[in-house]
């Protein structure tokens, strides 16, 4: 067990300082997750613990990976999904603005969303972000500028600029879209897809379609653990 918990945070850190690299930011999303889980994976392999406490650990430690590997099955499968028919609305979920700056995650999903709109001329696209620290304008103003500028006529384009959270992103484009009768299709990051899928479903949506963008592959697996939290949030605190 000792080896477990010793290669275990040797991995975590060395996944730390890939991410601090690749970023230049000591401080990327989740990213001091990696470091924390490292440290105490480092504290638990070193110290010297009893038999029977190293053997509650390795149970402990082993439903965990159960839950988190069937939530990460999820997780995956939902970043398959495909988008046949054309819906009658798309919702793009806002992320970050570095003052008016588009970030990659962010021009991930729009230009998902500028595909969809180009394959399907008439839908109406919803951008959905309010303005937070740093940000010069509201994440919808900014998504919606990128969209124009890329030829997607302003009168197609709907701006919900209150939101802060994926839940308001969903409840708040209800004053646009309606959910319970028009399709609607959801845009946004693959990892955060099924997670996005259980909240439009608790907030009345009742015909949704998902339509994954890619996301950073350095960042990936920092995605994927990040949204296993999420997703067990979304379960149990409503």
């Amino acid at each position: 067990m000792r080896s477990y918990f010793l290669i275990t945070g040797c991995l975590c850190i060395l996944y730390y300082l890939v991410l601090a690299f690749y970023s230049r930011r000591l401080r990327s999303t989740f990213a001091a997750f990696w470091l924390l889980s490292g440290g105490v994976h480092l504290l638990f392999g070193c110290a010297p613990l009893p038999v029977s406490l190293y053997r509650a650990l390795g149970w402990f430690c082993l439903g965990c990976w159960i839950l988190f590997l069937f939530t990460e099955f999820k997780i995956v499968r939902a970043m398959r999904a495909q988008c046949d028919e054309e819906p009658d609305w798309i919702i793009v979920l806002g992320a970050q603005v570095r003052g008016r700056y588009i970030t990659n995650s962010l021009r991930r999903r729009l230009d998902c969303a500028l595909a969809c709109a180009q394959r399907f001329p008439r839908v109406k696209v919803i951008v959905s972000g309010g303005q937070g620290p740093g940000e010069d304008v509201s994440e919808a103003e900014a998504m919606a500028e990128y969209l124009k500028e890329k030829g997607i006529p302003g009168e197609q384009i709907f701006k919900e600029d209150r939101s802060a959270s994926t839940r308001e992103n969903l409840r708040f484009s209800r004053k646009y879209a309606d959910a319970e009768r028009e399709k609607v299709g959801i845009v946004t990051n693959d990892f955060h897809i099924y997670r996005s899928s259980l909240i439009a479903r608790q907030e009345g949506y009742r015909n949704i379609c998902l339509i994954p963008a890619d996301s950073n592959p350095v960042f990936q697996l920092n995605y994927l653990v990040r949204e296993f939290f999420g997703v067990l949030q979304v379960f149990l605190f409503r």
